[in-house]
């Protein structure tokens, strides 16, 4: 851990784990309750990404129930993915500077008591402020998860650590589709979408009792001043870039005014605000939201921009797929969520398994699973093309299968290598970062497959244009994959003449 950081509550220090040492400088005894507080961590991980996609198929029902229109739904979804991922940077600095399981404790409990205010949500408009907050709670819960998985291990324990929270991370964008269906359809298309919420509230409430109780309390030493700024003005810049880089993404179907387009210069003008006032901020001798320093490491570097890209194209697959299975092809809630579920089988077998052997292997394995992904995606394009529209859940199973394969082992793998040579008491900011690029991939990514998507729709709403309509908006899903590729395989390369 950094100068003047600790651990309080932790055991003897004779115990056999404890004698294990952090690498890179930080040297820090290893809690024998790590195992325990991961499984807390990831329980409370995979509540906040299922509230990502869940949401997709229950869309349908929200319309009925709360009488949305098609603005209101488009906010349901993106505005929970907005705020969550404005919060993710100013919220690792908070965890690394003032501790990480009080945030941790906090974001659990604020996303329980905004789950609550979904469900009983009486107006559209009402839930979709309620999914703002929930984003928000997101955001600050996230990245103290990646934040004490660095702390808390090292070495293989660490990979394997985050192989977990990439089978975390994998299966609960997979299987919100499944279980939101299974949800819907037990408790009726009316009201069913209200117990997507209310499912939270047990989850939480178990979370934050054994957050306590083993999640140890990680902080920095009160008389070190630099561990205690938290940078307002940057944590205010960052938060002003990424919205004026998310907004226009996610109401490129409802914002046709010229102004829309405009914020992405203006979130360039305020990015290099951004970095001046950092620089100028680590040259007072302050501690600033974001070292820059972070990114001189070609290994984080490469990461996120590895994740920004694979995101975009992996979260628009399921955004795009329910939408054409149940309002193209007719299918129910639950039957277009059992049509996703061989992905997140394939994600689930190979996520572990790229834990354990991403230190061997590197960004090539990265390679090897994106490739996976390409030829899967290409399966499923070439599956909705031969068949009927009624058999496409059937068609699609393989294909989908061998893709989610090669998404685990890209997801966990990243996170790994990405964070690998991170020192630990910048964990969490460095973790919010790589969420923020996943996130912004994923706005962009859902807004450029949706524009190709309903592009393809707009001679009129009949199978055909269904079927048509998913096809253009896998091809832009593999274009998003492709570059992915292009990014792992030149920094393996990078790492191959490193080593040689």
């Amino acid at each position: 851990m950094g100068q003047g950081e600790q651990v309080t509550n932790s055991l003897p220090r004779d115990r056999a784990a404890g004698s294990q040492r952090a690498t890179h400088g930080d040297a820090y005894e290893l809690d024998p309750r790590r195992w325990k507080a991961l499984w807390v961590c990831l329980i409370a991980g995979f509540m906040t990404l299922l509230d990502i996609s869940i949401v997709n198929v229950a869309l349908p029902s929200i319309r009925i129930g709360l009488h949305a229109g098609d603005n209101e739904l488009a906010w349901v979804v993106s505005g929970y993915a907005l705020t969550f991922g404005l919060l993710l940077v100013p919220a690792g600095r908070i965890g690394d500077a003032r501790g990480r399981r009080p945030a941790f404790m906090l974001g659990v409990l604020l996303f329980v008591l905004s789950s609550i205010g979904c469900g009983f949500a009486p107006t559209a408009v009402f839930l979709v402020i309620a999914r703002l907050v929930q984003g928000l709670a997101g955001g600050l819960l996230t990245p103290q998860i990646v934040g004490l998985i660095q702390v808390l291990f090292s070495g293989q324990e660490r990979a394997r650590a985050f192989g977990l929270y990439g089978f975390t991370v994998g299966v609960s964008t997979a299987v919100g589709p499944l279980l939101g269906g299974l949800i819907i359809d037990a408790f009726g298309d009316t009201g069913g979408w209200r117990y997507i919420f209310f499912i939270n509230l047990p989850v939480g409430i178990v979370a934050i009792i054994l957050a306590r109780r083993w999640i140890p309390h990680v902080k920095r030493d009160r008389s070190d001043r630099q561990a205690q700024d938290l940078d307002p003005v940057g944590v205010i810049l960052v938060g002003a870039t990424v919205g004026c880089l998310i907004v226009p993404f996610i109401e490129q179907q409802n914002w046709h005014s010229p102004l829309r387009p405009l914020l992405f210069p203006v979130a360039a003008a305020l990015l290099a605000v951004f970095v001046a006032w950092e620089l100028r901020y680590k040259r007072r001798g302050r501690e600033p939201v974001v070292d820059f320093s972070l990114f001189t490491r070609m290994s984080y570097t490469a990461g996120n921009v590895i994740g920004l890209v694979y995101f975009a194209g992996f979260t628009g697959t399921f955004f795009i797929y329910t939408q054409v299975l149940q309002e193209g092809f007719g299918y129910s809630a639950l039957l277009a969520g059992v049509a996703t579920t061989p992905f997140a089988l394939g994600s689930a077998v190979t996520s572990t398994l790229g834990g354990k052997v991403v230190n061997r292997l590197g960004r090539v394995l990265i390679v090897i699973g994106l490739l996976m992904v390409i030829v899967g995606l290409a399966g499923t394009y070439l599956a909705a093309r031969q068949v009927d529209d009624r058999s496409i859940g059937w068609a699609t199973a393989l294909p989908l299968l061998l893709a989610g394969l090669g998404s685990g082992l890209v997801i966990t793998p990243n996170q790994t290598l990405t964070l690998a040579e991170v020192p630990v008491h910048r964990a969490g900011i460095a973790g919010g970062v790589l969420q923020t690029a996943q996130r912004i991939g994923s706005a962009a990514g859902i807004a450029v497959t949706s524009s190709v998507f309903y592009g393809a729709l707009s001679r009129g709403h009949a199978s055909g244009d269904w079927d048509v309509a998913f096809r253009h908006g896998l091809l832009a899903i593999e274009a998003f994959v492709v570059v992915s590729v292009a990014f792992a395989l030149a920094d393996a390369v990078r790492g191959r003449r490193l080593q040689t």
